[in-house]
């Protein structure tokens, strides 16, 4: 079976027209719209209208992320630049291997991402999600795309302070409240391997990948295999990893994802407390030992000079200073 890209055909998913969902806080309650994307439809380009007709600005509102999921599974690693930088090879393991994230860590575009005090090393990861669109179980690979409902900018942001704990789940590395900022909207009708994925802080580019050239495996491959033992259902998220260049960032520090075709993501990191439990000693401290550092700093010597350097201009230039 043919694992590779591009494809002979496109999936129906990735086949146009372009269509993205987006979930706007109106009022205290959540409303559905869909984005009007040309002058053929009533309203302005741009706007979003609404499943009761209405047609607002979706740049004036809120945003909800736009899944409901029961599960969040995220791939370890799924570009070769990451897996240069992290093994030093171009594909990390003969498998793709996971880990969870709570639907509690979900947040908003636009929305704050909070750093505790007490921790000092929050790493940004731009990635793509996969949303399932219904029940999938015991799929092959290429009967995995008809279970997808659209893709959404994701940014899995991780509090590397606590990889000295939970042996190796990552619960609170990437599991606390507000990591995982989605959206703005649900999209399909892209193709999702001819487009190019950029994260930014503070307006400079750090991150940057063609999805399509550094793809290890796709998400068919990656929902087949989860989906072998565990049952996916309709609203659940997969996140498809990052490529290279995840670095730590710090209160008031602007952080994007841009996928083109998907959209552009935004939130901003807010400094909170030190929860309170944590003065009195509960649980494992955060830490900053080798192990932390080598994930929150990675390896500048296999990244491009152009990301470094942008995520140096990022720090001169934090927004208000």
């Amino acid at each position: 079976m043919n694992f590779e890209f591009p494809f002979q055909e496109l999936p129906a998913v990735m086949r146009g027209p372009r269509v993205e969902r987006r979930r706007v806080l109106i009022g205290g309650s959540a409303f559905w719209g869909t984005l009007i994307e040309d002058g053929a439809q009533a309203g302005p380009v741009g706007y979003l209208r609404l499943d009761d007709g209405r047609v607002v600005d979706p740049a004036a509102l809120p945003h909800l992320p736009p899944v409901d999921p029961s599960k969040i599974i995220a791939v370890h690693i799924s570009y070769r630049s990451r897996s240069f930088e992290t093994r030093n090879k171009p594909k990390p393991t003969e498998t793709p291997t996971y880990f969870t994230k709570p639907p509690t860590a979900l947040n908003g575009h636009g929305g704050q991402i909070l750093k505790p005090e007490d921790c000092r090393y929050l790493n940004y990861e731009g990635e793509y999600a996969v949303v399932i669109g219904r029940t999938c179980r015991n799929v092959t690979p290429d009967e995995a795309w008809d279970c997808i409902e659209g893709f959404c900018p994701a940014l899995d942001m991780g509090l590397q302070d606590f990889r000295d704990t939970d042996q190796g789940s990552m619960l609170r590395v990437k599991g606390a409240d507000t990591l995982l900022p989605i959206g703005p909207g649900l999209v399909r009708g892209v193709d999702l391997f001819a487009q190019t994925l950029r994260t930014y802080v503070n307006g400079q580019v750090v991150q940057q990948a063609h999805i399509g050239d550094e793809t290890i495996w796709g998400p068919h491959y990656v929902i087949a295999d989860i989906a072998r033992h565990i049952t996916l259902l309709p609203g659940d998220v997969i996140l498809m990893g990052t490529p290279c260049h995840s670095r730590s960032i710090d209160a008031g520090d602007v952080v994007e994802c841009e996928i083109t075709g998907l959209g552009r993501l935004k939130g901003t990191v807010t400094a909170i407390a030190a929860p309170r439990a944590a003065a009195l000693g509960v649980g494992h401290a955060p830490t900053d030992t080798p192990e932390v550092r080598r994930v929150a700093l990675g390896f500048d010597e296999r990244v491009p000079e152009a990301l470094k350097q942008g995520l140096t201009r990022a720090r001169a230039h934090k927004p208000g200073v």
